[in-house]
């Protein structure tokens, strides 16, 4: 077996193989919400959701019912944060030589082995954001259901804090390695749906022109969270939409990149790092995921960029606890 090869008890088997019950959504521990409870020290719910998978053309080719354990944060005026549980496993971290729009960031692919942990289902909305930082910097408005975006690395980290602070549980950013075996949720494929992505089951700039798909459609905004379809964990929203920070300081590429979940947070500052805002800023983080304003490319499981601390760009996040 290549060193590369997850074992059979891994959440990650690759391809449209099923994940197995001991080791993906109910899986690392056995699947119960008492067992769950004790793990974690809060009470679990159990929900159901539709996953699809689309063939090279963007048509779907499945339809796949999941259940996910997730638990929910009371942020006062009825605004609520579900927080979904991710199994313990192991994955394929980055992208293979054989994907012809594959990037040396995306490289070397390396085994990773992630702890079980919880994440958000959605990007932060603004009114999430509202409940907690008590502002909205969004440039998109109109429904406290948008994702919050136009938010800096910093002020993150304070929502973080304040969050944390405010429910007595330890709420941070995901690892880069915790967001993309999160967003795979059991695929090796360039996006958890499948080969591609089309403009009904994400949010992204469709009329890319070298995109072989039917429908080519710019919405050039951001949409409400949960608008798509969810990945096989019962996340939404890990492809397109907003930008999403990660914990970890930016790398060129994955030599050296911790193999066991955890952020890597060292050497953050660029001294000739040019996209910055404010340019006594140097810090750059990763961001993953892409956005409304991007192409499909971008929005891929693997692909990642870099950004200044400072950048307010389109770009949201998730928590994780």
């Amino acid at each position: 077996m290549s060193e590369l090869q997850p074992s059979n008890t891994d959440a990650i088997l690759g391809g449209q193989n099923p994940v197995p019950i001991d080791a993906a959504v109910l899986g690392g521990v056995p699947g119960t919400k008492q067992k769950l409870a004790h793990e974690f020290g809060t009470i679990h719910e159990l929900s159901t959701f539709e996953t699809v998978t689309v063939n090279k053309s963007g048509e779907i080719t499945s339809r796949t019912n999941k259940q996910a354990f997730y638990y929910t944060e009371k942020l006062g005026n009825g605004i609520m944060l579900d927080m979904v549980y991710i199994s313990a496993g192991s994955f394929i971290m980055g992208s293979s030589d054989k994907d012809k729009n594959s990037l040396a960031r995306e490289k070397p692919q390396h085994l990773v082995s992630v702890p079980a942990f919880h994440m958000g289902k959605y990007p932060i909305t603004q009114e999430q954001y509202q409940a907690i930082m008590g502002s909205n910097p969004s440039y998109i408005k109109g429904d406290g259901k948008l994702p919050v975006e136009s938010v800096i690395w910093d002020n993150v980290q304070v929502f973080c804090e304040k969050l944390s602070q405010q429910t007595q549980k330890k709420y941070r950013l995901p690892s880069e390695s915790q967001w993309e075996y999160a967003c795979r949720a059991g695929t090796t494929t360039p996006f958890h749906y499948g080969e591609t992505i089309t403009t009904d089951i994400a949010n992204f700039d469709g009329t890319f022109s070298a995109l072989d798909i039917s429908t080519k459609i710019y919405r050039s905004k951001t949409t409400i969270v949960g608008s798509f379809p969810a990945n096989h964990f019962g996340l939404c929203d890990m492809h397109g939409n907003v930008w999403e920070w990660c914990e970890d300081c930016w790398h060129e590429n994955y030599q050296g990149a911790p193999v066991d979940g955890n952020a890597w947070n060292n050497d953050c500052w660029h001294e000739t790092y040019q996209e910055s805002f404010h340019w006594n800023d140097r810090r750059v983080y990763v961001v993953r995921g892409g956005g409304c304003h991007d192409i499909p490319n971008n929005c891929k499981s693997a692909f990642r960029n870099g950004l200044v601390a400072s950048t307010p760009l389109t770009t949201g996040f998730r928590v994780v606890s």
